[in-house]
């Protein structure tokens, strides 16, 4: 995760400690959302990232694999169903165990 630098012309309001990872998704009817990412795992040598729709986050997260190359990082989306049943397996857990902490 890279640095966010501030210069004396900073001119823009956010929490460092909680600074968002947005990034536009496009669904299934080609509507753009801005997406935050709220949670990674890891799972068999994979990276995996759980955004939720910054304008709705009451809605369904959505998960990706986090795919590098050349030093960028692209979220793809999971096609195979064995691989989409072991990932939103180990996401629920971890939601369930999360919200038997609060």
């Amino acid at each position: 995760m890279s640095e966010h630098q501030h210069g004396p012309d900073c001119d823009h309001d956010h929490d460092h400690e909680h600074e968002e990872h947005v990034f536009i998704v496009t669904n299934d009817a080609g509507e753009e959302r801005e997406m935050v990412m709220v949670y990674t795992f890891e799972s068999e040598d994979n990276v995996y990232a759980v955004l939720l729709d910054r304008q709705d986050p009451e809605q369904d997260g959505v998960i990706f694999r986090i795919e590098e190359e050349n030093d960028e990082a692209f979220l793809v989306g999971i096609d195979d169903d064995a691989e989409w049943d072991r990932v939103t397996a180990i996401y629920e857990e971890i939601a369930r165990s999360e919200n038997e902490g609060q």
